[in-house]
Formats: structure tokens, C-alpha cells, sequence
């Protein structure tokens, strides 16, 4: 019985133990489950969802305001549409003159703007370059891009072919220059004297 007892307790030592193991065990995977908090995979997924359908109705929203938005400002600038398909010939008139004043006024006020803009644009280069002559600096001119590749000296040379040195110099009379010795030299064509012979 002592040996049964002994086995027992031996036992009951086992278990306990697998018992704490176990309660080690669960509240490891207790702590795991709280560290990882409040969100879980599935309520990722389903705040992700629902954000991407939130952001979808913001851009549908503001698709349609700036819709909203051109359609008011078409119609600030170039006036209601008027439906020509049914009206007299009068309203036609009408509306033909109407926009043609229209036309020439907008065409005044560009041509006002534009003159208006050239001249700020002439104002500004010209401060410019006051501001640069006052501190003393001056814009350096844009150098010409010249590829590395290019020969350069193939101007040069050819400019050089094309001048002939012996085109240039002074076509010299002979007998100008000549000394009197050599003129009374025998030509060629006349035998020496001791040819003669």
C-alpha cells in the first residue's frame, strides 16, 4: 500500500504540474490575445471596407460639387441657354445680337488685358535689370550648346580650303624686276658659244 500511496502522490505531483503548465500556458495566450488589442484581422478587414466606401462616397460627393460648380460658372459667363428650336425669328435676332455684343466686348477686354500684360512684362525686365546693375551683377549671356563629338576645327578648315593663298597674291611682272645681267643671258633657244662650235 505504501508503494500505491508512494504512486499516488507521485501522481497527484504530475498532474499538478501539468495543471500549472496549463495555466502558464493559457495565460500566455491570454497576454498574446491582449497584446495584440483591440484589433483583431477581422475588424482590420472590416474598417479597411469601410473606409474604401467612405472615400468612394467623398469622391462622388466632390465630383459632383465641381460638376455643380462648371455648370454655375458656364452660366455666369455665357448666360443661360436659350431655346432657339421653337422661338420666332425676333428672339433669334435678338439673341444672335446679344451675343455678338457680348463677343465684341469680351474681344475689347482681351486685347486690354493683353496690352496691359506687356507692359508689366516690359516694367518687370527692366526693374531687373536695374536691381542687377545696383548690385553690381550682371545676367551672363546663355552659351550655345556645342556637342563634344563635333570636329571643331572643320570650319576653320573648311573656310581655309576655300581661301587660295594663290589666288590672292599679286600677279608680278617679270621684267619689271629683273635684273639687267639676267636679261642679257642667252635664251634658251639660242646655242651658247661654245655650242656654236
Amino acid at each position: 500500500m505504501a508503494d500505491d500511496e508512494a504512486k499516488k502522490a507521485k501522481q497527484a505531483e504530475i498532474d499538478r504540474k501539468r495543471a500549472e503548465v496549463r495555466k502558464r500556458m493559457e495565460e500566455a495566450s491570454k497576454a498574446k490575445k491582449a497584446k495584440k488589442g483591440f484589433m483583431t484581422p477581422d475588424r482590420k478587414k472590416k474598417l479597411r471596407l469601410l473606409l474604401r466606401k467612405k472615400a468612394a462616397e467623398e469622391l462622388k460627393k466632390e465630383q459632383e460639387r465641381k460638376a455643380a460648380e462648371r455648370r454655375r460658372i458656364i452660366e455666369e459667363r455665357c448666360g443661360k441657354a436659350v431655346d432657339l428650336d421653337d422661338g420666332s425669328e425676333e428672339l433669334i435676332k435678338k439673341t444672335l445680337e446679344h451675343y455678338h455684343e457680348r463677343i465684341i466686348g469680351l474681344e475689347s477686354d482681351k486685347v486690354d488685358l493683353e496690352q496691359v500684360q506687356k507692359e508689366k512684362a516690359e516694367r518687370i525686365a527692366d526693374l531687373n535689370s536695374q536691381v542687377n546693375d545696383l548690385r553690381g551683377k550682371f545676367v551672363k549671356p546663355t552659351l550655345k550648346k556645342v556637342s563634344k563629338y563635333e570636329n571643331k576645327f572643320a570650319k576653320l578648315q573648311k573656310k581655309a580650303a576655300e581661301f587660295n593663298f594663290r589666288n590672292q597674291l599679286k600677279v608680278v611682272k617679270k621684267k619689271e624686276f629683273t635684273l639687267e645681267e639676267e636679261d642679257k643671258e642667252p635664251k634658251k633657244s639660242e646655242k651658247a658659244e661654245w655650242q656654236k662650235k
